[in-house]
């Protein structure tokens, strides 16, 4: 957005930019991938394809003014949810369980919103997995899995919009590869409750500065 592109534009942008380094940083991390206790690794995948490719349709379908209203709120939303789970619920509170119907349909709803908004995609995947029960490193490596295919099934939708803006894209795209590497290297170094305050901050900082955007635009 900030290069001069629409919220739509810069969404379906970004997510064709990101998908290479998703699934590099998926396949980096696939050590630690697991599925949910009451479903299936593989069960997730499918799901994720499907609720991808709704929420991309979607997206096309939603009006410019709709959407760069919703990204602020969207984002905050995310923010809270981590921040719930990783820092309000007690350590001693029994980890919610779900049945296999509740955690298709929660999987289902979560793929839809990274179709649909794949800013604060990351931090709503880890919120929804580690309130599940997952850690938060397998969390994060099973979100990067996830976040790869539901975007897989976006990225073909997209690939036929006329607001890719492809410089931005291969730019992106070469960053992003380079970061997920070293992002997946990282990521088992690190302290898991500093990893979770910086995941927390950034999307505090995110939402604060798309609010001021939002509020400055006439």
């Amino acid at each position: 957005m900030l290069t001069g592109l629409s919220p739509v534009a810069a969404n379906i942008t970004s997510t064709i930019a990101l998908f290479p380094g998703q699934i590099a940083t998926g396949w980096a991390g696939r050590r630690d991938v697991t599925g949910l206790p009451t479903l299936s690794l593989w069960a997730l995948v499918w799901i994720s394809v499907i609720g991808g490719g709704l929420g991309a349709a979607l997206l096309l379908l939603t009006p410019e003014r709709v959407f760069g209203a919703l990204v602020p709120w969207l984002v905050l939303f995310a923010t809270a949810v981590f921040a719930w789970g990783s820092f309000v619920r007690r350590a001693d509170q029994a980890v919610p369980t779900i049945g296999r119907r509740a955690g298709a349909l929660s999987q289902l709803a979560i793929s839809v919103y990274g179709g649909y908004f794949g800013g604060g995609i990351g931090i709503l995947m880890l919120a929804a997995l580690t309130m599940s029960g997952l850690g938060v490193r397998s969390a994060g490596a099973t979100k990067n899995v996830l976040a790869g295919v539901m975007n897989a099934s976006a990225v073909l939708i997209f690939l036929f919009s006329s607001q890719v803006a492809w410089g931005q894209a291969a730019l992106t795209a070469m960053a992003a590869l380079v970061g997920g590497q070293l992002g997946a290297y990282l990521f088992r170094r690190v302290n898991e409750t500093m990893l979770r305050v910086a995941i927390t901050a950034v999307g505090v900082a995110l939402t604060v500065g798309l609010f001021i955007r939002a509020m400055a635009q006439p």
